[in-house]
């Protein structure tokens, strides 16, 4: 099969779908390659390593003209006029835009979105939202770090002693342990929030104090349980208790980073404004579900995430602390999100592509029936 890797057009994304290393498998296994040329630079890989691993180098006309095309974000409408009818379309294509698949299935293309995927242990090899949550998640520490104006550790010298920074980390999902793991190597003390009970032990088991909020009925107690790996929406009344336990917390951090989302719904307010003004001077709020919620702002980009005073894709300093809205965390760690990535990719293909080399579509595989979006020019999700 002839596979295509165009560059990523969408601003700030430095990502590839396909590296050196996996190119190289791709070609042994019979596929011809075609990358166009620069794809990789933002993420350290020149042409010449795609070149070396036999890629053929090539325009975006070139690329996107393949059997299949691999991509990080969905094309945009440009891009899906220089595929033709029938081709194939793996990449990040979020799945809850519905008038984004119609335009992909309107254009004839069969189109998975690796989002999607199931959250199971067959398909851990292949989530792509864990592989790229866990380097947010990283990386949302390492900014705090860099904008927080004290030391994360404490440390005992001769002017004085200086107190470890504390930070709260509000959402235990695949970014929010990585948060805790690398804000605690930096030496802070951490104390973490979710809705899920099972996250206790996770929290602990790195170091950090859970804040406990009980549950008080049954409702309470089933949702938190969430379903199929992701956090449900809980009721009123627990989320009331919750704010009322996390905001004595937040006015006590000098650090906060938010990580709550849940598919296909507005992110919700764990930072309120009345929490920021409690804060003191100089702290930091790393914003995961930044431009997550609310309608656009003047210049058109998404507004607010887990805080109100959270501006998608913006920096911002709100009542003396500073918030950062990047809307793209593991772009800015573009080498090892691309590796990862990438290999999630080529574990997809083994699901999608036959013993002969061409695409193979199987219903009855839970993984590929989940990703499948757009086939036969009509939407297959809702």
């Amino acid at each position: 099969m002839l596979i295509g890797v165009p560059a990523e057009t969408l601003a700030g994304e430095t990502r590839v779908a396909v590296t050196p290393e996996t190119a190289k498998k791709l070609v042994a296994q019979g596929h011809g390659l075609r990358i166009q040329a620069g794809a990789g630079a933002a993420a350290s890989a020149p042409d010449a390593a795609y070149a070396a691993a036999g890629a053929e180098i090539t325009d975006a006309a070139g690329a996107f003209g393949c059997d299949l095309v691999l991509k990080v974000r969905r094309p945009s409408d440009a891009e899906t006029a220089l595929m033709r009818p029938g081709a194939a379309l793996a990449g990040m294509l979020d799945p809850f835009d519905g008038a984004g698949l119609q335009r992909l299935a309107a254009a004839g293309l069969t189109a998975f979105a690796l989002e999607a995927a199931p959250r199971t242990t067959r398909a851990q090899s292949m989530d792509v939202l864990s592989s790229q949550a866990n380097i947010a998640g990283y990386k949302a520490v390492v900014l705090a770090a860099n904008l927080y104006q004290r030391f994360f550790p404490m440390l005992m010298t001769a002017a004085g002693t200086v107190k470890a920074a504390r930070v709260v980390v509000l959402g235990v999902g695949v970014a929010g342990l990585q948060a805790i793991a690398t804000a605690k190597r930096l030496g802070a003390v951490i104390e973490a929030s979710d809705v899920r009970p099972a996250a206790r032990e996770q929290v602990e088991s790195l170091g950090a104090k859970f804040i406990d909020v009980p549950y008080e009925t049954d409702e309470e107690r089933e949702a938190a349980q969430g379903t199929g790996g992701y956090a449900r929406p809980m009721p009123a009344g627990w989320l009331a208790r919750q704010q009322a336990e996390v905001a004595k917390r937040v006015a006590q951090a000098d650090v906060v980073v938010t990580t709550a989302l849940i598919p296909g719904r507005a992110a919700p307010v764990l930072v309120t404004e009345a929490m920021v003004q409690s804060m003191k001077p100089g702290s930091v709020i790393v914003d995961l579900a930044a431009g997550k919620k609310g309608p656009a702002d003047s210049t058109g980009a998404p507004a607010g995430g887990n805080c109100p005073l959270t501006e998608a894709g913006r920096t911002v300093v709100r009542h003396g602390v500073t918030i950062v809205g990047e809307t793209n965390l593991p772009a800015l760690v573009a080498a090892d999100a691309s590796a990862l990535y990438a290999r999630n990719v080529l574990d997809f293909l083994k699901l999608v592509v036959g013993p002969g080399g061409g695409l193979k579509i199987d219903l009855d595989d839970d993984i590929v029936a989940a990703c499948l979006v757009a086939h036969a020019g009509e939407v297959r999700r809702k």
